[in-house]
């Protein structure tokens, strides 16, 4: 699997598919094996990196992971097979905003990583299929360091998009449900558990 991975990084780079940071999937995994967490929901597949390598932690992991890109889902189907986790992995091809969920199945970790602009909107629906003791962790939160240093952005719809992260932030910071810690890991981290036990 180690050189299937390798692969993957390799393919990425060249094609400029956005991968989690290798310093951000270890803190996940380190996480996932430190609370136990089994039940996976992750929001943008791109490839399959970060899904085969959150599954591969323990035995008992099993993770839904939802793409709406079509020719990334393909790459990740067929990456998952390669691992040897298609068992362990399922992967749904839909927007994460239209997809429907049983009200049942509860998740012990929700993962954020798809377009960035949604995040208030992806967190605010999947937050219901949040275990008790369950995290939201979202990625990207220094989005390559422009949210710390707005004045080297040239583009408005980056400006936008940058604009639209800061907000996010915001909103983890005043949620009245959610305590929220920021970890400087990678590109930036957030970790989102209940305040109140359920």
């Amino acid at each position: 699997m180690r050189e299937k991975i390798l692969e993957m990084e390799e393919y990425a780079q060249e094609r400029n598919v956005p991968i989690i940071e290798k310093k951000s999937i270890a803190f996940i995994m380190k996480y996932i094996k430190e609370h136990n967490v089994k039940n996976i929901l992750e929001i943008g597949t791109a490839i399959g990196y970060s899904a085969i390598l959150m599954a591969s932690c323990k035995e008992d992991v099993y993770v839904t992971t939802i793409e709406r890109d079509e020719e990334r889902y393909m790459e990740a189907l067929k990456n998952i097979k390669a691992c040897g986790m298609d068992k362990k992995i399922n992967v749904v091809f839909q927007d994460a905003l239209d997809v429907n969920i049983s009200a049942d199945i509860k998740y012990d970790l929700i993962f954020i990583d798809a377009a960035k602009a949604q995040n208030t909107k992806f967190f605010e629906k999947y937050k219901y299929f949040l275990s008790d003791n369950g995290a939201i962790i979202t990625d990207n939160l220094k989005f390559h360091g422009y949210v710390d240093n707005p004045e080297e952005i040239e583009s408005k719809n980056l400006r936008s998009l940058v604009d639209k992260i800061k907000e996010y932030i915001e909103f983890l910071k005043n949620n009245q449900e959610f305590k929220t810690t920021f970890y400087d890991v990678g590109d930036g981290l957030s970790v989102s558990t209940w305040k109140d036990e359920k």
